[in-house]
């Protein structure tokens, strides 16, 4: 199995074990989309390029405030949320929910799913 099949079977289970993710995506730290799975038609590339961003300025809070290595952040609406978790040094895991998530829960798939990812990458 080649890395880009191994990262989206990684991607599809944690979009199809929970029902409340909408999308998961996987992007460079330059805001490039490597892979994606989405249950709607998301503009991917527009939220690859705003999740590097986001994990950018949150590498840069977190050095700042000494608080360490970077390692996730979250936007949360009124209808949805995305969590952007760190895969190693060179990309980004975004998850999007919806409002209703079982944040415990996704944290745990997500977080592994970045670690997993990030052994591949």
């Amino acid at each position: 199995m080649t890395k880009q099949e191994e990262t989206q079977v990684i991607l599809d289970g944690l979009r199809t074990g929970m029902p409340e993710v909408r999308g998961v995506l996987i992007a460079t730290v330059d805001g490039l989309s490597v892979a994606r799975s989405f249950a709607d038609d998301m503009d991917h590339q527009r939220v690859a390029a705003m999740s590097a961003t986001a994990v950018g300025l949150g590498k840069r809070i977190a050095e700042t405030l000494g608080a360490g290595e970077f390692t996730e952040t979250s936007v949360s609406g009124r209808d949805g949320n995305a969590y952007l978790y760190a895969v190693g040094s060179t990309g980004v895991l975004a998850v999007i929910t919806r409002s209703d998530t079982n944040v415990g829960h996704l944290h745990i798939e997500a977080r592994e799913a970045a670690r997993r990812i990030a052994a591949i990458l």
